[in-house]
């Protein structure tokens, strides 16, 4: 499973409220600066936080948690360059740059704010102005510049950048039991614990005796049911943190398997 995303390679982001619907797989690494605001980003049981000014890294692979929270009064405000493995495979044929050790150690990087990485990102403006059209070649250099700059102020991550390896088999029952609330559909399980698809669901019905699908809803509504009873949230609140899409999907399986409304739970 390849994991290119047809997304922007230099993306801007701005928010008025806070957000807790960021993106749950990170499939390239990534550089980035928070403007305005705060951001809070759960990863492999790691919590980072970067606020106004702060510049941070995050290696690709990984399923996160994104919390962005605007300044009062105003909005959220964030750049992010994602790398994808073509311009890494480019730079390493073109420089001889390859990994030494693998270094598993660095999921996300809080990053020093030098000139280097402020004068990049005064450099890249102009591509974030939607009347400009920019043509691929010129916003391929502007990534490859942010991996020199990289590879430049933090040497420690040569090792992260230049590992092309796919994730390996792993177990998965321990790593189902981690991160079923991640809001991403079997196809990224799969790929993550190392299995084609069609052995991820036969490993997981001879461990869960489920299929993922049943298995995952069930965990889900089964949190949620402790929440709502145990804990007094509201289903508003709980819909996300448990690992639906939305509030109706969430309603809607949450009344079929208890016979009522979570927004019925404590009246």
């Amino acid at each position: 499973m390849s994991n290119q995303e047809k997304r922007p390679k230099i993306l801007y982001s701005c928010y008025a409220q806070k957000s807790s619907e960021g993106e749950q797989f990170i499939p390239n690494h990534s550089v980035g600066l928070v403007i305005a605001g705060t951001s809070e980003i759960f990863i492999g049981g790691e919590k980072f936080v970067f606020s106004d000014g702060d510049f941070r890294f995050f290696r690709r692979n990984q399923l996160a948690r994104y919390t962005k929270y605007p300044p009062a009064g105003g909005e959220f405000k964030s750049i992010s360059i994602n790398i994808d493995q073509d311009i890494l495979h480019s730079i390493s044929n073109e420089y001889d740059l390859h990994m030494q050790k693998p270094n598993q150690d660095i999921k996300g990087l809080a990053l020093e704010a030098n000139g280097l990485l402020k004068n990049y990102i005064d450099s890249i403006w102009p591509y974030l102005d939607g009347n400009n059209a920019f043509n691929q070649a010129l916003i391929d250099l502007k990534v490859k510049e942010a991996v020199m700059i990289l590879l430049q102020t933090n040497p420690v991550l040569k090792d992260v950048l230049f590992d092309f390896s796919e994730p390996g088999k792993i177990d998965l029952e321990a790593y189902m039991n981690a991160n079923y609330k991640f809001n991403v559909d079997i196809n990224r399980f799969a790929y993550l614990t190392g299995r084609s698809l069609a052995t991820f669901k036969r490993d997981f019905e001879k461990i869960f005796n489920l299929s993922p699908n049943r298995w995952l809803q069930k965990k889900r509504l089964d949190d949620a049911y402790y929440l709502l009873t145990e804990k007094g949230w509201k289903s508003s609140d709980v819909y996300l943190e448990v690992g639906f899409k939305d509030l109706s999907h969430f309603s809607f399986a949450f009344k079929k398997a208890y016979g009522m409304a979570p927004s019925r739970i404590g009246i």
